[in-house]
């Protein structure tokens, strides 16, 4: 499952229905006291009479006793929000049933069992969007991780694998397609108006991967030839008016499957693969075996309506769905601790896929950037965990950047230690041995260790411990030999006070400052708290350029010259590594600046480094703009706030806007020019058009703050001539900060243009709540109540309000006004749909490493949510955690 992915700005920062209502203090699970399912499953048939308001769901499961678990004589079947119209055993309605909680238990003596149920819902109703619910007319379901038992009673656990059949009726005018998990199979018409179809999935999945879409849908059918010669059709459903928008998802998915093929050895399974759009969706996109089911922001793009950031998203997004068919279904887990066994794993096949298909080190820059602004802070605050948890109240609550991005990056450091070729045997060796099982990250890690010949002991503890590694560096040059210093630190994080030295795989260079060269790169792995390494033939003490490429996932401290720094930005041959010491030089100029440790002198003198640095990538005739348009990025400030004991939102705002309009002053005629060049290249979606459109949107940024008025002008005119939604989203997402005629003219324009369109009235929204207008607040406190915007669409949500959570300038507002105005979103959103409003808690999160004014305020918020009485479990656990 892809949770809602975030994608960097321009500017590089990343009813009251049926939510069930729970006790103040939900049951707290462990992953120690996992004990197999007294049952197992190995078949279920569903039979569904298909309606918007009432849905009739009769299951009938083959039910025989675990010999691998502890001897029971009750079936327990979990439930939520259902209760039982019939229970027949064997053939024979039975009585003998009782309730525990929301748990259906069934008296069984036998070692083998038909247990029939009949439970009936209400679609329309779910407005937690967990379970079947309807959406604009048309029924899905999202079931991972505990939806199923909103559908009917099941052993709602990733352990307990079964095959399905499936039958549906439905009218056949208000649900015209049905589809199920796997290939299908009968079909056919009533008398009365209904038809049905039947569908079979032939590989045992656990119920958090079952699905079912029925609705007036339409599909771009395709067809894929497998690497055994086997053609899968291949169909992406969509509501009509949207079908000529999945052009770009379909040749995603042929290139996705081809690549697994060719990179991993995985082919496809079944005889079709569907794809469902849905515009009412908590995540991304699920992976359901056969179906997946997919937010509509990650299926539909033109040039008109999407970004090239949308198409990067809807390929990634494709691809990582598409690649859980092997790391997540065929090999599923065995519980929900081990989830980033399924999504770590599939977060980095999707990632290097990406990277495949475009740039690399761009790609890698992108990942990094996300990790930094929203794991790195998670890993350092109170929500803080490993990732394989040890313990839960709430599990949507785990769906988090640790789990994804951070188990992404574990992942890659054993590929990074063994090899390419060796992980690949790793990998290998992974599926052959699971393929069809419930395993655990233990698993994998020992599958790897053996594949790939490698000792993983002490890398174990990557799962076990929380918290970003801090690695400090110090060089020291003594006649022709460098030694460098290291020592690493893992800081204690809630129940964790205390941790082992983990390995840390650096790659590293040592430049000739003199020719601007290196003799190759090194990787060295610090697996001690304290280790020192010497190079020797260094006559001149060389520029060290580290943990190149990201290698791992670590805070760096070493202490690094301006002028070494600007040499790494200039000469650096790692793409990466050229961008970290351009980030870098900005932010050590910035942490001086907002500390007050700068006098004018010296404020010039850091400016001007950055300056000649950013004026060498301007000129730089061997970078393309891809890669120049990362290098003109700012480090964000939600970033800059972490480098900070107590962060100062509004200093740190204040410093990084003069530096820019610093930057944007000196460079006006460079980065008018830059803009100018970018303007002459046509529209297409190869790396040079896309590059000139990413400098031609940073160098309007760059204006904006040194010279509004020129800016709004040369905004205006690009937005004017836009012939691509990047173009013009780049020009209004200036425009929006600017307190000129040309924001509302354009604005107002925006919406008009394209007011029918859910997906883009989302950016129109975005755009505003994420502006560094100084008026921010009062405009989301408008846009509140437009007549396009509600809390029952969690798209909508997010644009608005969640694009303002992330808007550092906004919700710190020194009055507290943007904390007042979140809490009372979770407090509204929360009894409609609980995950959703859970998301919104983190940002409070961050009250100990706040200035102590901004902090008392984000805590006083925490403790109104806290106090407010019915909290769901999603949001109670959240908020409890924050406070600490």
């Amino acid at each position: 499952m892809d949770i809602a992915r975030t994608v960097s700005n321009p500017d590089g920062t990343p009813e009251m229905a049926d939510a069930a209502r729970t006790p103040a203090e939900p049951t707290v699970i462990k992953r120690e006291d996992y004990r197999p399912f007294g049952w197992l499953i190995p078949e279920i048939a569903l039979d569904f009479q298909l309606g918007l308001e009432k849905t009739r769901v009769s299951a009938k499961l083959t039910v025989q006793r675990n010999a691998k678990a502890d001897r029971t004589d009750m079936l327990r079947l979990n439930g939520d929000g259902l209760t039982p119209l019939e229970v027949v055993v064997d053939g024979e309605v039975v009585n003998s049933w009782s309730m525990d909680g929301e748990d259906l238990m069934v008296p069984l003596v036998s070692d083998s069992h038909l247990v029939e149920i009949v439970t009936e819902i209400d679609p329309s109703s779910n407005t937690q969007l967990m379970g079947l619910y309807a959406s604009n007319g048309m029924l899905c379901t999202q079931c991972e991780a505990e939806g199923f038992r909103r559908i009917t009673f099941f052993p709602d656990r990733p352990d307990v694998l079964s095959t399905y059949r499936v039958r549906m009726t439905g009218p056949k005018d208000q649900f015209p397609v049905l589809l199920s998990n796997g290939n299908p199979g009968a079909s056919g018409e009533n008398d009365d108006g209904t038809h049905w179809a039947e569908w079979h999935d032939p590989w045992p999945k656990p119920s958090y991967l079952f699905a079912l879409v029925a609705g007036d849908l339409v599909a771009n059918t395709d067809t894929f030839t497998t690497m055994s010669g086997r053609e899968v059709t291949l169909n992406i459903y969509v509501r009509e008016g949207d079908l000529e928008r999945t052009g770009h998802a379909m040749e995603s998915l042929k290139k996705s499957m081809q690549w697994d093929e060719e990179v991993f050895g995985r082919e496809y399974d079944l005889d079709i693969f569907n794809i469902v759009a849905v515009s009412d969706f908590n995540m991304g996109a699920m992976e359901n075996k056969g179906l997946n089911v997919f937010n509509t922001k990650y299926v539909l793009a033109d040039p008109d309506t999407a970004t090239d950031g949308d198409f990067d998203g809807v390929e990634g997004v494709i691809a990582h769905e598409y690649f859980h068919n092997w790391s997540g279904n065929r090999v599923t887990c065995r519980d929900w601790f081990q989830l980033s066994l399924k999504e770590g794993f599939t977060v980095l096949r999707d990632q290097l896929f990406s990277q495949d298909m475009g740039s690399e080190p761009v790609k890698r820059i992108e990942d990094v950037r996300v990790l930094r602004g929203i794991q790195f802070p998670e890993d350092s605050g109170p929500l803080a965990h490993p990732i394989r948890p040890d313990s839960y109240r709430e599990i949507s609550n785990f769906y988090t950047a640790t789990v994804y991005n951070k188990g992404a990056e574990v992942i890659r450091m054993m590929r990074t230690m063994a090899g390419e070729e060796a992980f690949r045997k790793g990998c290998d060796l992974y599926f052959e041995r699971h393929d069809g099982e419930a395993a655990t990250c233990e698993d994998f890690v020992k599958a790897i260790e053996d594949g790939a010949g490698l000792d993983l002991t002490q890398f174990r503890r990557w799962y076990s411990q929380a918290g970003t590694p801090q690695v400090s560096v110090r060089m020291e040059h003594d006649g022709d030999a460098v030694t460098l210093h290291l020592k690493q630190e893992v800081p204690s994080t809630p129940g964790q006070p205390d941790k082992q030295p983990m390995p840390i795989p650096l790659k590293l260079a040592l430049f000739d400052k003199a020719n601007g060269s290196h003799r190759g790169e090194e990787l060295v792995v610090l697996d001690k708290e304290e280790a020192s390494v010497t190079f020797t033939d260094f006559a001149d003490k060389p520029v060290l350029s580290l943990n190149r490429g990201f290698t791992a996932p670590v805070s760096i401290r070493q202490e690094v010259s301006g002028e070494d720094l600007v040499f790494l930005a200039a000469h650096d041959d790692d793409p990466f590594a050229r961008y970290e010491a351009m980030q870098e030089l900005v932010v050590t100029h910035l942490k001086q600046a907002c500390a007050g440790e700068l006098d004018d002198d010296a404020r010039d003198a850091g400016r001007k480094a950055i300056g000649d640095a950013l004026a060498a990538v301007l000129a730089d005739d061997t970078l393309d703009d891809l890669m120049r348009g990362e290098l003109l990025i700012l480090p964000t400030q939600t970033y800059l706030m972490e480098q900070m004991e107590a962060a100062d939102p509004g200093v740190i705002h204040a410093e990084r806007q003069g530096l820019r309009g610093w930057l944007g002053k000196q460079l006006e005629a460079d980065f008018i020019a830059l803009h100018g060049r970018a303007s002459d290249m046509p529209y297409s979606l190869d790396a040079e058009a896309r590059g000139a459109r990413k400098v031609k949107t940073q160098a309007l940024i760059y204006l904006a703050e040194a010279n509004p008025a020129l800016a709004s002008k040369m905004g205006a005119g690009q937005y004017d001539a836009a012939d691509n939604m990047t173009d013009r989203q780049g020009a209004l997402m200036v425009l929006a900060g600017l307190q000129t005629p040309e924001r509302t003219h354009k604005l107002l324009d925006y919406y008009n243009r394209y007011k029918d369109n859910a997906l883009v009235v989302d950016k129109w929204f975005a755009i505003q709540a994420q502006s560094l207008h100084p008026h921010a607040i009062e405009h989301v406190k408008a846009l509140a109540d437009h007549p396009q915007f509600t809390l029952k669409n969690p798209n909508r949500v997010r644009s608005l309000y969640m694009a303002f959570a992330a808007n550092p300038h906004a919700f710190h507002a020194a009055d507290g006004e943007g904390y007042r105005m979140i809490a009372d979103l979770i407090l509204e959103l929360d009894p409609i749909n609980p995950q959703t409003a859970a998301r919104f808690v983190s940002p409070f999160g961050r009250w100990r490493r706040i200035e102590s004014g901004r902090s008392a305020l984000m805590r006083e918020q925490l403790e109104r949510i806290a106090a407010a009485g019915n909290l769901s479990r999603d949001t109670h656990e959240q908020v409890i955690r924050s406070l600490g």
